[in-house]
């Protein structure tokens, strides 16, 4: 706070002295020291109150955190999140108009191929296979 040295103490003293009195000076000490001591309390009384005014807002904001952490619902969370990926899943409306084939001529025959009035070949059953007789002896 103040930098005083030994030499600027004792010219303070002797100043004192030659001003005060020799017999006053212990009179008028005691009460520069009250007046220190009376200006110690009272900082140490304003840093108190401010330090417990910051303690006081840190537990503010701490509370609002807690209260925030409180109103968290996880399960609404879940819900929008799998009501986003249904509707993302639903399928679009089908259009009745057959989709025009992009520009390539060979993918526009085959879209406008509806096959042949042939019948599909059906399934035969399956035949259990038998192992080949053999008429050789030997």
């Amino acid at each position: 706070m103040f930098d005083l040295s030994w030499t600027e103490l004792l010219v303070i003293a002797a100043i004192a002295i030659i001003v005060v009195g020799p017999k006053d000076l212990p009179r008028a000490l005691r009460s520069v020291g009250r007046w220190t001591g009376k200006a110690k309390r009272i900082a140490r009384d304003f840093q108190g109150q401010f330090n417990e005014a910051l303690r006081e807002a840190e537990l503010d904001t701490i509370k609002k955190d807690v209260e925030s952490v409180g109103k968290i619902d996880p399960l609404a969370d879940m819900r929008k999140s799998v009501s986003e990926i249904k509707d993302g899943l639903k399928p679009e409306p089908v259009s009745k108009k057959p989709a025009k084939p992009a520009g390539d001529p060979e993918l526009a025959e085959l879209a406008a191929d509806k096959g042949t009035d042939e019948p599909a070949p059906q399934a035969t059953p399956a035949t259990p296979a038998t192992p080949p007789v053999s008429d050789s002896k030997s």
